[in-house]
């Protein structure tokens, strides 16, 4: 496909609402409307099938990092392809491009994070951290440890042990009793759960929440506490300093393993390779996707540290758990060269750099407007929190739809972002520029005016 190729909107968006079922959408609407269909990339931007120009302000679902058009990445694949498509890790099998891939990841990891499990994605990298988790206590000789301890807000993605670690509660209604074994403590939102202390009295209240818990349901049972190291889509949830240190020397204490949730934080986004080490903090186990390939190809993956993989691998067995397509040779391919032009390019300084100057554009723009409450983020997160009251913080109608009538009035701007009914989530390509991202929080100002006035 070229930018100039021509296409039938009209044609397209009837045959997706008579046939195509999309996730993490109101059905109701697109039955009725329809998609904005979208056809073409390069750099931070997008084209629809009318060749309408967009700047895409989410990266895709946060993974785009590298930006669209990378014409290297598809010459990546191409030639794996040519060479063998596939060939599963299962039995003792591998190819070159996953275990060069492997290599490559341990080496760029924190710690001794050197043995990488791959998946297909994020939700399947967590199902996947929990699962080996459990699995390390019971060749332990402690398989009563089998809880989990998230975060209220954290989201790890909506396969049924990753749906009972997100602690956001939209994505539980109607799908029947959570799987067992999955308690939750409170985020590190200051905006919300610490008004009026400071940051250390903030981490003070988190930690002994956190005690309180693990003393309730006694550590012996607790195999692992999992988080985002900045939250994602739960809000964009940017920690306090001390916060991650303080939750790593009580888990330690209490000989609970810590997964860091690295899906949208890693490979640059925090503006760090890795949230982990924009917080200075040393997981057992950290999970991958999204960034790895930027989004080019399906991949995802798990690290554990050397004495994990010991325990794994001491016993003559199997390790029962995988993926038809963990390891995928193409998808390693893609993300070797994508690693490559992340880190060619310094593309966690870029983030740095150009998220603050997106953060400071907003301000600019909407610093004191009547329905923004906070503007925060960290490297290319950012995110614009929306209430209807500024100095009680109470929260916009949802019965008004303000994430419809923002995402319209957003697009109509030029735009992709991801207004839900609490706020604005921006998080574009790490190649964004700084004239860009002014671009882009021009274009998010005037949505938020245009919905609810200056």
């Amino acid at each position: 496909m070229t930018a100039t190729q021509t296409w039938n909107t009209t044609e397209l968006v009837a045959k997706d609402k008579a046939h195509h079922l999309h996730p993490v959408s109101n059905l109701k609407a697109l039955r009725a409307n329809g998609p904005l269909v979208m056809a073409h990339g390069e750099g931070v931007y997008l084209w629809d099938t009318d060749g309408k120009k967009y700047i895409d302000g989410f990266a895709g679902l946060w993974n785009v990092n590298v930006g669209h058009g990378r014409h290297e990445l598809a010459v990546a694949a191409a030639e794996q392809i040519d060479d063998v498509a596939f060939v599963p890790t299962f039995f003792g099998l591998a190819s070159p491009p996953a275990i060069e891939l492997a290599a490559r990841l341990a080496s760029m990891f924190p710690g001794d994070l050197n043995h990488i499990q791959f998946t297909s994605g994020g939700a399947e990298s967590n199902e996947t951290a929990l699962k080996i988790a459990r699995y390390y206590w019971w060749l332990k000789g402690q398989p009563e440890k089998i809880k989990v301890i998230s975060r209220r807000m954290g989201y790890h993605g909506i396969a049924m042990g990753a749906l009972a670690a997100t602690g956001i509660p939209t994505y539980h209604e109607g799908f029947g009793p959570g799987v067992p074994g999955y308690v939750h403590v409170s985020a590190p939102y200051k905006y919300r759960n610490g008004e009026g202390l400071t940051d250390a009295e903030f981490v003070d209240k988190l930690i002994a929440e956190l005690e309180e818990l693990i003393a309730k349901e006694g550590a012996r049972t607790i195999a692992a506490f999992i988080g985002e190291p900045v939250q994602g889509a739960g809000g964009v949830v940017v920690p306090v300093d001390g916060y991650w240190q303080a939750v790593s020397d009580v888990l330690k204490k209490h000989n609970i393993l810590l997964i860091a949730d690295e899906v949208i934080c890693g490979f640059g986004r925090t503006g760090s390779m890795f949230g982990a080490e924009e917080y200075n903090f040393q997981p057992d186990i950290a999970s991958f996707a999204k960034g790895v390939t930027s989004g080019y190809i399906p991949l995802g993956g798990v690290a554990v540290t050397d004495e994990i993989f010991d325990t794994m691998s001491e016993p003559d067995r199997m390790f029962m758990h995988g993926f038809t397509y963990s390891g995928h040779p193409v998808a390693c391919a893609v993300a070797l060269k994508n690693i490559d032009i992340i880190e060619r390019e310094d593309l966690p300084t870029n983030a740095r750099v150009s998220g603050d100057h997106l953060r400071a554009e907003l301000h600019r723009l909407l610093d004191g407007h009547k329905n923004v409450g906070e503007i925060r983020g960290k490297g290319q997160m950012t995110i614009v929190e929306l209430v209807s009251n500024r100095d009680t913080k109470e929260k916009l109608d949802p019965a008004t739809n303000p994430s419809g009538t923002i995402t319209a009035a957003t697009r109509k701007q030029g735009v992709i972002v991801r207004p839900t009914n609490d706020g604005v989530g921006i998080a574009p390509p790490l190649i964004i520029t700084n004239d860009e991202a002014t671009a882009l929080a021009e274009g998010v100002a005037a949505g938020i005016v245009d919905v609810l006035g200056g």
